[in-house]
């Protein structure tokens, strides 16, 4: 009796699951229109779950000193779910929303800019990916380090899930938020992005 092989039976794809992902957004040029606009433009693509407030910061430069030659940056944070990779969501979503918009990256990321759209945490994963833009290659590490050093950051991300665990360091959102309770160059604008 000869012994047959089994009937190939393909292996079970696995479904994407939809992540949580925490967007900051950013505009120092015409900020209240870019900022309205931009999320208009990703609830377009994507379901957009919760809205931040909005906070005016003073820009900082390379040294992260304050630099008054600049107008101050509104700021806020969108939470979404999707199934889409950072890539994905980078290149075919954020990056041309900040096209449409008027953004043009030079090599002075501490430049004056309609809007600004980064990925600071996606879910619970820690990724590190290069991403190549129009003037040259750039590093993303998610979640971005600079949640645990900006005010502009880490208010706008308490405010969409203050329970929300930060992946490396076992903190909430809420209690890394606490540490800039009252940080000087901050605070809260009268624009609202909902409703």
């Amino acid at each position: 009796m000869s012994k047959r092989n089994p009937p190939f039976l393909p292996k079970a794809q696995a479904h994407p699951v939809p992540v949580p992902i925490f967007i900051l957004l950013g505009s120092n040029i015409e900020p209240e229109r870019n900022l309205r606009e931009a999320v208009q433009l990703l609830s377009e693509k994507l379901p957009v779950e919760r809205v931040s407030r909005v906070y005016e910061s003073t820009p900082i430069n390379a040294q992260g000193e304050a630099n008054p030659d600049q107008p101050n940056f509104l700021n806020a944070a969108v939470l979404i779910e999707s199934e889409l990779t950072v890539l994905e969501l980078k290149q075919s979503i954020l990056l041309k929303i900040e096209d449409r918009l008027g953004r043009r990256r030079t090599a002075d990321k501490y430049a004056p800019r309609p809007i600004d759209l980064d990925i600071v945490l996606y879910g619970d994963h820690v990724l590190g990916l290069v991403i190549e833009y129009a003037d040259g290659e750039t590093e993303m590490v998610i979640p971005d380090e600079d949640t645990l050093k900006h005010a502009f950051i880490a208010l706008p991300l308490a405010d969409l899930n203050p329970d929300f665990v930060h992946p490396l360091t076992g903190e909430t959102l809420g209690q890394i938020a606490a540490r800039f309770d009252d940080s000087p160059g901050i605070s809260l604008h009268a624009m609202t992005l909902e409703g």
